[in-house]
């Protein structure tokens, strides 16, 4: 990575070579058109650096490169290194180019960037350290809900829970269960856990968008979300947080069957 003074890469960083396959256009990917083609050159390169391809260090190829790959306009490349610069993943100095930031600067709070997190390899790594997020934060969540939610906002979180149980399709399901667990987070009060709920989001959207859910495990889990729901409308934070608690554990579960 450059020094911020001088402009130059540093001697303790490794500038990493570029394997070749990594900046070869595959034979069936679809030309990028349309008045947001930095958009979708954002979202490649992006994912190409979250899975891996471009490990911290390294320096990407320059706009001449990327434009010959993708078969797009240079101004089309500056726009998307300039996105991917927004979410913390890259860096670029003139005469030197773009490098890829330590992941420790890169946005996890990103949609973006958290999808490409869950569509990698790893991300089964990336779904387990959620869990373990959430594991963290939801329980006292759910109880400073069930101490100060409003009407309004128990409304919001019984209407997500209405919507769960009249779903027609999993990707339904999973919508309303996601806008459940954020309407909690929004009433518990405090306002820096409810950018959370993007990391909620995300991975229930990946994780059962990879998973076939029985309808046995669906009604069970419908019964978990009824009592996190009745827990916090009658407002008792101790049952709240065991309620939430459960639901939790039976994530794990569906993860770890998952993983086998």
């Amino acid at each position: 990575m450059p020094d911020k003074k001088s402009g130059k890469p540093t001697a303790a960083v490794e500038v990493v070579m570029v394997d070749r396959s990594a900046t070869t256009r595959r034979p069936n990917f679809p030309r990028m058109t349309g008045a947001s083609v930095h958009v979708s050159l954002a979202g490649e390169i992006g994912l190409r650096i979250v899975r891996g391809d471009y490990p911290p260090g390294t320096i990407l190829p320059n706009e001449a490169k990327w434009s010959e790959v993708f078969d797009v306009s240079r101004s089309a490349v500056r726009e998307a290194i300039k996105m991917l610069m927004a979410k913390g993943l890259l860096s670029s100095r003139p005469k030197i180019g773009s490098w890829v930031e330590p992941k420790e600067r890169w946005n996890l709070l990103d949609r973006d960037v958290l999808g490409w997190y869950a569509a990698s390899p790893d991300r089964e790594s990336f779904l387990r350290a959620v869990q373990e997020l959430r594991h963290m934060i939801e329980p006292e969540a759910t109880a400073l809900a069930a101490e100060r939610r409003t009407d309004e906002q128990m409304n919001a979180i019984s209407q997500a829970l209405h919507d769960m149980d009249q779903a027609t399709s999993l990707q339904q399901r999973t919508e309303s269960d996601a806008r459940f667990h954020i309407a909690i987070l929004r009433a518990s009060g405090n306002d820096l856990l409810v950018p959370l709920g993007v990391l909620i989001e995300s991975a229930l959207n990946h994780l059962f968008a990879h998973v076939t859910r029985e309808e046995d495990n669906l009604r069970y889990a419908l019964k978990l979300h009824e009592n996190i729901e009745k827990s916090i409308r009658l407002q008792r934070p101790n049952m709240a947080r065991n309620a939430v608690r459960k639901a939790l554990a039976n994530t794990d579960d569906i993860i770890a069957r998952w993983s086998r």
